[in-house]
């Protein structure tokens, strides 16, 4: 993926072309990248995800990134043509509202974030499910091409999913490919949805965190002290991976117990759905790599009903792919319910 974090309008000395910015908003990021004809990158911003402060704070913060990268990439916000936010969990795509959101401090309740994001920038805001934006970028510029239809499956603070079915996007009545909040075990552990053995709430980074405080009452682990030697409160994708790479007991168990949930989820889906390919991306599946893709793999085909198995690959995209894929939000009718945008006007500032 091409990234050209040259200022958009100095690229031939004239007018920056036609320019979108799209944001991914996840548990502990908030990325955004700026496009210029279809997936090319002209500028990037990225922050932590706040962890206190409500839904306005997460405004504030996502407002403020958007106007950084369109600063990298030399274009006033108001030049942007739209801003796309793939935010977790289900999505009123005709409101811009976030329903129900496991993953995101601050956004426990519903809370219109597309008409707050617009009238903060005062240019048209579409709002997606994330990982649904980040398998339609794979589809179109990444691992997914070439493919009639796949799975995604993005492992990071949750587990999210998407489906392509015969070429397209297929977004159910707004919330299709929740693959993490398919059952993995019935009757176990309570997931942040508030229900029971989601795949979600054994293989999710936030849960795999939880569980891990808990092994560190009882074992020793080099988790934590890799987490504080890294300057984060959080045990991030490349705090597990370091942990993994020192041997760490508690990290290869608690992976291989989240290996054996997404097999589960991954494997029924793919019975029922018999996809050619399955992707998965996301913080911790990107980083762990083709060693644990492969261990992915295996546990799926466990489950699955089929011989012949689907080719399981790594998302193309990388850290970017989500909020490329949200920049492609504000660029279809404004009739598709896909890329309904909310404008800036009195009734959508915040209260």
């Amino acid at each position: 993926m091409e990234c050209a974090c040259k200022p958009a309008g100095a690229r031939r000395g004239g007018p920056a072309p036609s320019v979108r910015a799209g944001v991914d908003l996840g548990g502990t990021k908030i990325q955004v990248v700026v496009t210029a004809k279809g997936a090319r990158v002209v500028g990037q911003a990225r922050r932590n995800t706040p962890l206190r402060g409500g839904p306005e704070v997460i405004v504030r913060d996502v407002v403020s990134t958007v106007r950084e990268a369109a600063a990298a990439a030399g274009v006033d916000v108001g030049e942007l043509q739209s801003v796309g936010v793939g935010a977790p969990g289900s999505i009123d795509t005709t409101t811009g509202t976030v329903i129900q959101v496991a993953n995101v401090a601050g956004l426990d309740e519903p809370f219109p974030l597309g008409p707050a994001v617009a009238a903060e920038l005062g240019v048209p805001v579409a709002l997606g499910n994330d990982v649904s934006v980040a398998v339609e970028a794979e589809r179109r510029y990444g691992a997914g091409r070439g493919y009639r239809s796949f799975l995604g499956v993005f492992w990071g603070t949750g587990v999210g999913g998407g489906l392509v079915v015969d070429g397209r996007l297929l977004l159910g009545r707004g919330s299709a490919g929740e693959i993490g909040h398919v059952c993995a075990k019935p009757g176990g552990r309570r997931c942040n949805c508030g229900l029971r053995g989601c795949v979600e709430a054994y293989a999710g980074r936030g849960a795999l965190e939880a569980r891990a405080r808990r092994e560190a009452r009882k074992r020793k682990t080099v988790l934590f002290d890799l987490m504080r030697k890294r300057g984060r409160d959080q045990l991030t994708s490349g705090v597990w991976l370091r942990a993994l790479d020192a041997g760490d007991l508690v990290a290869r168990d608690l992976l291989r117990e989240a290996v054996g949930a997404l097999g589960v989820g991954i494997g029924s889906a793919v019975t029922l759905l018999d996809v050619e390919a399955v992707i998965v991306g996301g913080g911790l599946g990107e980083r762990l790599g083709p060693t644990w893709l492969s261990r992915i793999e295996q546990a799926a085909r466990e489950h699955t009903f089929f011989r012949e198995t689907p080719v399981f690959k790594l998302a193309e995209l990388g850290d970017m792919g989500g909020a490329i894929g949200a920049s492609m939000l504000g660029s279809g009718p404004r009739s598709d319910p896909k890329v309904q945008t909310y404008a800036d006007g009195p009734s959508a500032r915040m209260r």
